[in-house]
Order: structure tokens, then sequence, then C-alpha cells
């Protein structure tokens, strides 16, 4: 701080921290010693410190008062309420671990990997580029098929925006397939992070509230070869039954908890779609 032009009376932030007590105390010594020269400053930080004594005496018996009964009760309402969301976030990274497990399990139980498979999150990078796909959709359908009040970022409603914000973040226009015909109507749809960028759900429910989800995204960088496989696999990852195939390096899978011939049938028609 340069002491060799008097400051302005109230045009310096350090009189304030000087009043409420919050300069170190060479930092005090030097100001204080600087307005000791100025009158005018002198004053006014005199005048602010008689206004934070009066203020601080104003309410003095309040800090000696017991706080309300009825604000201890917010208060214990609102800590109740963090503590419920930390619970579910636990029970959500368990069950999403069993999640893994399982599918790792199935996996292995079928020979599509090693008997000594890996389980819980390395289970995400074992297999190849296209199991491991499978089971990136299948488990996002795991995870958000159940939601009720969130189960899309961005809903059907805005559909526009939906596919206009998905193909600019996976590098690709997108089309949404229509379901109606086979019962199903869109929810909505968000964006999931995957093992090689950017993949995009696409939620649909029927009537009797069941759900299906389109996953798609990149298998490969655009630096690496990309294989024109087309065929139709079905994998079956605990609850979750499914069919993905892949296109020029891109990838389609259809995730949900209904027979196999009527997810095989929604496949079919998103397939001629897309």
């Amino acid at each position: 701080m340069d002491h060799s032009t008097p400051f302005p009376a109230g045009s310096d932030p350090a009189w304030h921290a000087l009043v409420d007590g919050r300069l170190p105390p060479a930092d005090a010594r030097a100001l204080q010693q600087q307005l000791a020269a100025d009158a005018p400053a002198q004053d006014t930080v005199a005048q602010w410190q008689a206004q934070r004594r009066q203020l601080r005496a104003l309410h003095q018996d309040m800090l000696d008062t017991p706080v309300p009964d009825a604000l201890l009760q917010t208060l214990a309402r609102a800590t109740a309420r963090r503590a419920e969301r930390h619970r579910q976030w636990w029970r959500w990274g368990g069950m999403a671990a069993s999640v893994l497990v399982a599918f790792a399990l199935g996996w292995a139980g079928r020979g599509q990997w090693p008997a000594a498979a890996p389980t819980g999150r390395r289970a995400l990078n074992a297999g190849t580029p296209q199991q491991r796909f499978a089971v990136q959709a299948a488990m996002a359908h795991a995870v958000y098929q159940p939601e009720q009040r969130h189960p899309v970022e961005v809903p059907a409603a805005q559909q526009e925006h939906l596919v206009q914000w998905l193909s600019k973040r996976l590098g690709r226009p997108l089309t949404v397939p229509v379901l109606t015909a086979q019962g199903y109507d869109l929810v909505g749809g968000r964006l999931l992070p995957g093992d090689t960028g950017a993949r995009a759900q696409f939620m649909y429910q029927n009537g009797a509230g069941e759900r299906v989800t389109l996953y798609l995204g990149a298998l490969a960088p655009a630096t690496q070869p990309r294989h024109s496989e087309t065929a139709f696999r079905f994998t079956q990852e605990g609850t979750v039954s499914g069919f993905y195939w892949t296109d020029q390096g891109f990838g389609y899978a259809l995730s949900g908890q209904i027979p196999r011939p009527a997810l095989q049938a929604l496949a079919t028609a998103v397939h001629q779609q897309l």
C-alpha cells in the first residue's frame, strides 16, 4: 500500500477492514500512522467505529436468547433432507456396482468373457468395443429407466432442441425413431459419457408404463479404422435385454425389460428408420 499520498475519506477498503478489526496488526499500525496526519480521515474512521459499536449493542441481548423452536425444527428438517440425499447417493452407487457385477458375471457365464472376467468398474473396460458398448447401454437403461421425476434431461416436448443438441455433441446428425405404431411414445433424451466420447440416450414409454431406451454413439475415435458391421446381436444383462448393432463405427443399442420378441420387433423398427 502506497502511503505517499493521503487517501480521500472513505476511498480505501483498508479503512473498513481497520474498523472491523480484519487487518493484520502490522498493516493496522501502518494505516493508523498514516491517518494520524489526516484529521478528516480520523473523524470518518471514528464515526464508523461508533456506528459499529451501536449496531453491535442494538441486539446484544439476542446473543443469549434461545433459538426459537420453529427455527430449530426447520433446521432439523433441512439437515435430515441433506442426510437422506447423501444416503440416496450411496444407495445408487451400491446399486450401480451391483449391476456392473451382474453384467460381468453374465458375460462370463455365456463364455463371451474369460472365466476370470473383471467385475465392477473394470467390467466396463473389458471385452470388444461392441461388448463394452452393449454393457454401457444396459447399465444406462438400468439407472434411468426407474426414474419418475427426471428420467430424461430434455423432454419430448422440446424434441427439435434435443436433436440439435445431441447431434452437435455427438458430431453427426441424429434421427429420433418414431415408435408410435408399436405403442411407444418418446419421453425425451439425455447426454451420457462413453469410453470414446459422448453418447446419447432416447427413452420411450408405452401405455402400460414399460420403457425402452435407445443408446447410441461412436465406437472408435475418428482416427481409427471403422467397421461396417450391421448385424443384430442379442444381449442379456441381469434383467435388461438388448439388441445392438453397428454401422460405420457408430453403435446402436435398444434396451428394455420386455420379452425378447417384442424388443426385437422394436429394434427392427428402429433399424429401418435409422
